[in-house]
């Protein structure tokens, strides 16, 4: 399920591009997909993992510049100041748009509590709702065991009602297929009105399960990634129960 990642390395040399050094793949506009039929890792629970911390060089970086600059300032006393752009309060969702091979179509999200079905239709589980991008983060699992149901999956990302900040994140979509590599998406483009975003696609394609990265910013929610990809479905205004915010 992901633990045993850091035992294969051996297995890394067969991916399409990666780094030895970490054991990973990171899927980028130029080298954007990988086949995990090829790679022997289209079976067993693929885990889908978002995590997320805020930018470093937006806590207190213009601050430590301006006293490279200017280090008599430092013997000022210092200002007291509210809450600025800089200091937003950031929570991002992990979510997935999927189509069955039957034509079934619908989503797995926090919002709602779509929370999904790993061993039934549509064979997409989501685990956990993480505010705070801590180290475990918020989680997907794609029984691929039923890829032949699974026609694709698109794995997204959303800002649900808090101020659109995926400039003032860092945030990395990690998957860990059942055996060799994780594979990597970073969400690094600044896009500072962008409320969602299209990570990756994971598709069926005449038996084999590719993976594609896409990142593509919205700036509405999931109706406008559903018309993006042509997914066809009905939306209506959803809200979080006080559990899940």
């Amino acid at each position: 399920m992901g633990f045993l990642d850091g035992l294969w390395r051996g297995r890394a040399a067969e991916f399409d591009s990666g780094s030895a050094s970490s054991n990973s793949i990171e899927l980028t506009k130029r080298h954007d997909r990988v086949s995990l039929t090829k790679q022997g890792a289209a079976t067993g629970h693929l885990r889908i993992n978002l995590t997320w911390r805020m930018r470093t060089s937006d806590i207190g970086g213009s601050a430590r510049e301006s006293l490279l600059r200017h280090p008599f300032r430092a013997l000022k006393p210092p200002e007291v100041v509210g809450h600025s752009q800089s200091m937003v309060n950031v929570d991002l969702d992990l979510g997935a748009l999927y189509e069955l091979t039957d034509g079934t179509k619908g989503v797995v999200q926090p919002l709602g509590g779509f929370l999904g079905d790993a061993n039934g239709p549509p064979y997409v589980k989501l685990s956990g709702d993480d505010r705070f991008g801590s180290a475990s983060g918020e989680t997907i699992y794609v029984n691929l065991d039923h890829r032949e149901n699974i026609k694709r999956l698109l794995v997204f990302v959303y800002i649900y009602d808090q101020t659109p900040a995926f400039d003032r994140t860092h945030a990395i979509v990690t998957l860990y297929p059942s055996n060799g590599p994780r594979i990597e998406i970073g969400l690094d483009e600044r896009h500072p009105q962008a409320r969602s975003c299209a990570v990756v696609m994971i598709e069926n394609v005449k038996g084999e399960i590719w993976v594609r990265r896409e990142v593509k910013f919205v700036y509405g929610f999931q109706a406008e990634l559903d018309r993006l990809f042509g997914w066809g479905l009905q939306w209506g205004r959803g809200y979080k129960t006080k559990a899940e915010r």
